[in-house]
């Protein structure tokens, strides 16, 4: 039986996110993704008055005549969200942890997607593929996405977005739009954010804190690390180890970053100390411009 703090957390998460639906994204999700998605039908023959964009050169080589590719619109849509619930999800140094903001963008996008009669599913995953959710087109089936990223209990620590992204690849035969939320404090993925990105339309959602970025005082610290457990000490007081320290944290971010530029995927960036509203806004208006 689900406790009453965590249902009554799910309807307050429902409330709130409703209202952000209705207001502010009801008509830019349509927009941004609505009729976005095309599926290859067959090939035929050029006939005249036939879009040249679409002519298969290939096929026109090996049999000496005019084909052009076929297309047909997709009628509905499939939203996946791929959950990082490893233990550095649950930080946050300022109101919320990161894995209730989580919960309410996962939110906001489940209901936009009902809103649209498109299926949404979900994907819980630490360095293992925890639990897998089907897509779906329901309010019960939204609510219980969301229930699962509050009430369920990761059974590991430590992240492994690889794995996510290859169990995704393999379960997720038809195109969609896939929403990878993490703080991506991992190495490795790039190969499977390529593969993935090929086929998928891909859109990264990285959650920080501030308190990963930064500490203003100047002092002998010890850390423990949230995933593994491991402590270590860092003498804050000595310059170079704190520009050392930083560094490495601005190198990981700057891997990610580098890796969309790459390969030209969408990467949203959410603090746990300001409001997510503004750049899930920024994101819809950027798509909603690039594809008019």
């Amino acid at each position: 039986m689900i406790p009453k703090e965590i249902l009554q957390k799910v309807r307050k998460i429902e409330f709130k996110t409703n209202r952000i639906v209705n207001d502010l994204f009801s008509g830019q999700y349509s927009s941004v993704f609505k009729g976005r998605g095309i599926e290859f039908e067959e090939v035929r023959e050029y006939v005249p008055g036939d879009d040249v964009r679409c002519i298969d050169w290939n096929v026109t080589a090996r049999y000496n005549k005019l084909f052009i590719k076929k297309f047909v619109e997709e009628r509905e849509l499939t939203i996946m969200l791929l959950l990082d619930l490893s233990k550095s999800q649950y930080f946050g140094s300022v109101e919320k942890i990161k894995s209730d903001i989580i919960a309410e963008i996962a939110c906001i996008l489940s209901f936009s997607a009902l809103k649209n009669n498109d299926k949404v599913g979900a994907i819980i995953f630490t360095d293992e593929v925890e639990l897998y959710i089907p897509p779906k087109k329901s309010l019960s089936h939204s609510l219980r996405i969301i229930r699962e990223i509050l009430y369920y209990k990761p059974k590991n620590t430590m992240t492994n977005i690889t794995k996510a992204l290859e169990f995704f690849y393999r379960v997720q035969k038809k195109k969609c739009i896939a929403f990878l939320f993490s703080d991506f404090i991992d190495t490795g993925y790039e190969h499977s954010i390529k593969i993935v990105a090929k086929k998928h339309d891909l859109i990264l959602i990285r959650i920080t804190d501030p308190k990963e970025r930064e500490i203003n005082v100047p002092a002998f610290i010890e850390f423990e690390d949230i995933e593994t457990k491991e402590k270590f000490e860092i003498d804050f007081l000595k310059k170079d180890n704190r520009e050392k320290f930083f560094s490495i944290v601005k190198q990981n971010e700057e891997i990610l970053n580098q890796i969309v530029k790459k390969y030209n995927i969408d990467l949203i960036d959410i603090t746990t100390d300001k409001p997510y509203i503004q750049p899930l806004l920024k994101f819809f208006s950027t798509r909603e411009q690039r594809f008019r």
